[in-house]
């Protein structure tokens, strides 16, 4: 089991780092092929629509065919689309950038990666023995933070020195990798027979609904990114603005990074019996960060409320994870998945949007004070709800000494 785990693992960190390069890269080539800001927005646009369209229907698709061949054939097509990108912008296509196949490009590989998503989460569970689960998770969402950290600085230098169509064609090879590693991994999950497509979407669903900890905090976690969706984008207001500009923006983002590497990493070591409480507890950091920008301000002390509040951030992704994965069926793990990340794809975009009308009324410190407020009480509402406070782990903890490493 461990084997597959590190296939998963390094498939993953491969992935994960490759998309760093394109996060560079379509900035670079939209911008300076005359498409500007509004090309890329409906860029962005479309691959937040196609993931909101299609992520449901791959949870449904996780639970019904064995996560391993969802996520091989996502792989491929996000290879393809990807590989796709990188031709276009070589030239090496009839009438070289276009917009609309750019999006189309776009659509398909983020439609692949609606599928991906859900599999993953459905398939993670099986390579690990139960107990050691929550180290699994902090390994991924370890590595995970340092690829969202080398993948955007590796791609920058890529681009810099080769080109745009050099940073797409490298995540393309990060794709292809991830197929060939997913591919190897021998774990099958039991599946049974099919329902009509509605009806087992609506047992995922019912899924949620019958344990309070895991509605609360879908519901909890809504309210929150419409929260956090406004501050995201206020914050960069503020780093440019007040803050020094690209130089700070480059420096905060490393401290959450830090702070993201060293709540994966407590995770790890502690295992509170409680362990989805202390999640939510630790949740309670994140308004640090968002406040810094407030009172007192200065670049320093946003660079500390950076990496305490994405400790807790981080921490608590982990402990959410382990919970599903512990009290969740796993035949119903792609679909519980799905309805997860669908809430963060429809808060995030409405917060975005607010951001900047709130900010023009009511001035960006008073708003940005007010969201901090609210993910304070979003993550503090849970303790009202005695699963979210009393969950326990399924499993007794290992015996007490060093874990071994998951990841070699």
């Amino acid at each position: 089991m461990r084997r597959d785990f590190r296939l998963l693992a390094t498939g993953q960190a491969l992935s994960w780092l490759g998309n760093g390069f394109q996060t560079v890269a379509l900035a670079v080539a939209v911008v300076t092929t005359g498409g500007g800001a509004r090309d890329l927005g409906l860029v962005m646009a479309s691959s937040v629509l196609t993931l909101l369209a299609g992520t449901l229907f791959g949870g449904i698709w996780a639970d019904r065919l064995q996560p391993r061949r969802v996520m091989v054939v996502s792989d491929l097509v996000r290879f393809l689309a990807t590989a796709g990108i990188a031709a276009m912008f070589a030239g090496l296509l009839p009438g070289g950038y276009h917009l609309g196949l750019l999006c189309a490009f776009t659509v398909v590989s983020a439609g692949a990666g609606s599928f991906f998503s859900p599999a993953m989460t459905a398939i993670k569970p099986l390579l690990v023995p139960v107990e050691r689960r929550q180290q699994a998770n902090a390994t991924l969402s370890m590595l995970q933070t340092a690829c969202g950290i080398a993948g955007p600085t590796l791609g920058g230098l890529t681009v810099a020195a080769f080109g745009a169509p050099a940073g797409f064609a490298a995540n393309a090879v990060s794709f292809l990798a991830a197929t060939v590693l997913v591919a190897m991994i021998r774990v099958r999950a039991e599946r049974g027979p099919h329902e009509p497509m509605l009806r087992e979407l609506a047992a995922g669903w019912r899924e949620i609904r019958s344990r309070d900890w895991l509605l609360g905090g879908l519901l909890g976690a809504t309210v929150y990114h419409i929260a956090n969706g406004m501050i995201l984008v206020l914050v960069q207001v503020i780093a440019v603005e007040r803050l020094g500009g690209a130089h700070a923006i480059g420096l905060i983002s490393a401290a959450e990074g830090l702070g993201g590497f060293l709540g994966a990493a407590l995770a790890m070591r502690y295992r509170p019996r409680r362990l989805l409480r202390a999640g939510w507890l630790a949740l309670l950091l994140m308004p640090v960060w968002a406040f810094a920008y407030v009172w007192p301000g200065a670049l320093t002390a946003v660079l500390a409320g950076a990496v305490i509040g994405y400790a807790g951030l981080i921490f608590f992704d982990v402990a959410w994870e382990t919970a599903i994965q512990d009290n969740v069926p796993q035949r119903m793990l792609g679909r519980v998945a799905s309805w997860d990340y669908v809430t963060s794809f429809l808060a995030m975009p409405v917060g975005n949007a607010l951001a900047g009308p709130m900010a023009d009324r009511f001035g960006t410190d008073r708003v940005l004070t007010c969201c901090a407020v609210v993910l304070f009480l979003a993550a503090a509402s849970q303790m009202l709800i005695r699963g979210s406070r009393n969950l326990t782990r399924r499993a007794p903890e290992p015996a007490a000494g060093p874990a071994p490493a998951l990841v070699s």
